[in-house]
């Protein structure tokens, strides 16, 4: 499958991995209608909406075909955050510090061809195309919060696999109990590697147990279509339990290894940042709190904050992850 690239993401050029968008929030729509007991309405419906299928879609990428996924706790029935607010406020530094600057100078991003890097405590090392990538596993729609650590937080529908599915894969080594992920660094292409406000190329990493959670996603779509630049095309990871800058973008290299690896924020500022970074409204940022958050989309005068979750709300999923853990020690 060859996976080509245009102005701000990358595209699939065949027509029977092309999902309408109409019918991507269609089956939004169903989920969650089923949640409230009112799926018979909206089964009975689908002929009329799938009629109107080949309407425009209001995307700017490729869609990506993908099921809903039946991992307990992937699809939150919270809003969805806009796309248009997803897709122009973030945090991606290797573009810029400003949340506006990814959407700008994103555009500068390679992203065909791309291949993956798998190394380290390993039986099965070596480099993967993107291509033979995306077919290590079924892609699914997972739809996750994010909260970031700076006290915001975001509803999105993301499209990959669980990370467990190319662990398995690889066949880890005995002696693997960490799992690191590092991302693009090419100077010519992200303007904000010339700032030097972290040690490049970005670095993170999660226990062995973490990463084979079936809720870690490798991700290469959201909302139905491929990877954005701005969001980490052509593949990143997502970790909803914890804050969002433990989800690296632009994924080139995975090394297993037997050692704690630091993490660029934990290098950086390490009375900040520790290696877990787990989302706990009970373990305050030394210069803010972090009990409550503010939705991006929900803004304005009279908007209030939301009470953040424990394990931004997967603490029925991952709680046992942590067991008998100092969580203000191991934060």
């Amino acid at each position: 499958m060859l996976i080509q690239s245009d102005k701000s993401g990358f595209q699939h050029p065949m027509g029977s991995e092309i999902t309408p968008a109409s019918i991507y929030q269609t089956r939004r729509d169903i989920i969650r209608q089923m949640a409230t007991g009112s799926a018979g309405v909206a089964l009975a419906a689908w002929g009329l909406r799938e009629a109107r299928a080949q309407t425009p879609r209001a995307g700017q990428l490729a869609a990506l075909a993908s099921v809903l996924s039946a991992v307990p706790g992937a699809l939150t029935m919270d809003k969805l955050t806009a796309y248009k607010d997803a897709t122009t406020y973030n945090n991606f530094y290797e573009f810029g510090t400003d949340k506006a600057d990814p959407a700008k100078r994103a555009r500068t991003l390679v992203t065909q061809p791309w291949s993956v890097e798998i190394e380290g405590l390993v039986k099965k090392p070596g480099r993967v195309n993107l291509e033979d990538l995306m077919k290590w596993g079924a892609m699914e729609e997972r739809v996750y919060r994010l909260r970031c650590v700076e006290g915001w937080s975001m509803v999105i529908p993301w499209i990959g696999y669980s990370m467990s599915e190319l662990i398995r894969r690889v066949e880890p080594q005995a002696g693997a109990k960490f799992v690191e992920f590092i991302t693009q660094a090419d100077p010519k292409t992200m303007p904000g590697l010339r700032g030097g406000s972290l040690d490049w190329p970005y670095v993170e990493a999660l226990r062995m147990d973490e990463a084979m959670h079936p809720l870690t996603l490798l991700a290469f779509g959201m909302y139905g279509e491929v990877m954005p630049k701005q969001n980490g095309a052509p593949v990143r990871l997502v970790v909803p339990w914890k804050y969002g800058f433990k989800s690296g973008k632009s994924l080139v290299k995975i090394r297993f290894t037997d050692k704690q690896p630091v993490s660029s924020w934990e290098k950086a500022l390490p009375q900040e940042y520790g290696f877990y970074s787990n989302v706990n409204p009970l373990v305050d940022h030394p210069r803010w709190s972090q009990a409550t958050e503010r939705r991006i989309g929900e803004d304005g005068l009279l908007a209030k904050k939301r009470k953040t979750l424990m394990f931004n709300g997967y603490e029925p999923q991952v709680g046992q992850l942590y067991a008998g853990m100092d969580l203000k020690k191991f934060f």
